[in-house]
């Protein structure tokens, strides 16, 4: 049997990367998908590739309305939902010096803001015993220069998911959150960098890591697929680490 027959999933950011490699994942595992992104250039692309039970809906996490209306077309489609994946984000590279105020709005409204939103507006909706999953990030572990808003926006993340977990637990519902490392995806194209640049960071990313390589989202999609199934039934709370060891030594 297919790990997630007949499951309702809604993955925000899964027009590419790891929300995308995630939505064909649990396509083929049998659920039902909705796919959510910003772009609807993105998200028609993304529909004409897929096979599967799936819908997509363009939102904006950072934009209350949009949340709104992401859940609200997600229960019209398919009722119930089993699996909350919130997984968009962003991360913009500024020194700590050159911070400025839209560069903080952008990053904690899409990081933060966004997913605390979604998750209000999805609650009443999930099923006792569903699983909601949260894209985090090792950032907020280790000092990585230029990424202070990110990594404060991962902790306060991180720091959120701590409390939901305990707040939805009559209910059954298990909270858990996926930390990348350095994966290949198309957030490091989004930092404004010149692209040389991108490829300089990635290398030194790529030597830090002890397996010696990227992740990629295929390999991140695994651990969601394992979270958001009964494979992990008895795991809530956590932040798994999925970096080849790059926070742990």
């Amino acid at each position: 049997m297919k790990k997630l027959e007949n499951k309702v999933a809604v993955i925000t950011g899964a027009n590419s990367g790891i929300g995308l490699a995630t939505a064909k994942l649990y396509l083929e595992q049998g659920a039902k998908v909705v796919i959510s992104g910003r772009r609807q250039e993105a998200l028609d692309e993304v529909a004409r590739e897929l096979q599967g039970d799936f819908i997509t809906v363009k939102a904006d996490v950072a934009i209350p309305a949009d949340n709104t209306k992401l859940i609200k077309e997600a229960t019209s489609k398919y009722g119930k939902i089993d699996v909350l994946f919130l997984n968009a984000g962003v991360a913009p590279v500024s020194p700590t010096n050159e911070i400025t105020e839209n560069h903080y709005n952008e990053v904690f409204n899409i990081n933060v803001k966004g997913p605390i939103l979604a998750t209000k507006e999805a609650l009443p909706h999930i099923n006792d015993g569903g699983t909601i999953l949260f894209t985090n990030s090792i950032v907020h572990q280790k000092g990585f220069d230029g990424l202070g808003v990110y990594s404060a926006s991962k902790g306060a993340l991180r720091a959120y998911q701590r409390v939901l977990t305990s707040e939805v637990k009559s209910r059954g519902i298990r909270v858990n959150s996926i930390a990348p490392g350095p994966i290949a995806t198309p957030l490091y194209d989004k930092m404004g960098l010149p692209q040389d640049v991108v490829q300089e960071m990635g290398k030194g990313f790529a030597q830090q890591v002890p397996l010696g390589r990227f992740g990629t989202s295929e390999e991140i999609a695994q651990s969601a697929l394992f979270l958001a199934s009964d494979d992990a039934s008895f795991i809530n709370g956590v932040e798994l680490e999925v970096d080849g060891g790059l926070s742990q030594i």
